[in-house]
């Protein structure tokens, strides 16, 4: 069975530094882009930032020059080291990944989610 399993969410001061991870676990063939998506109380779900398996990155417009997105292929990782941190990123952040089960056959996997707070 797969699974992603996020950490480092808590609640910081605006202003201050958090770093999420997430790392895949089970059996799999291998995993194509990963990424962070968050939500915020009554509001959808949105893309924060994407890595594909080459490691070419997109970011929502919000978030850029902020948030930095990385991976560890070899561990089945991908972090978000998020600085500058606004009140408006109050969230609650999932981790999501593209993986496939065998050569040909995929799906997305998302993470339970870790609650992100910036406040004063």
């Amino acid at each position: 069975q797969v699974q992603l399993v996020e950490s480092g969410g808590g609640l910081v001061q605006p202003g201050g530094s958090l770093r999420l991870s997430c790392a895949a676990s089970g059996s799999f063939f291998r995993i194509a882009a990963m990424g962070w998506f968050r939500q915020a109380p009554g509001k959808q779900r949105e893309l924060v930032a994407i890595i594909t398996s080459g490691g070419s990155t997109n970011y929502a417009d919000s978030v850029k020059d902020r948030f930095t997105i990385s991976r560890d292929s070899a561990k089945n990782l991908v972090n978000l080291q998020m600085n500058s941190l606004k009140p408006e990123d109050t969230a609650v952040y999932y981790c999501n990944a593209d993986i496939f089960r065998s050569v040909s056959v995929h799906r997305s996997y998302w993470g339970q989610g870790t609650q992100v707070t910036v406040s004063s």
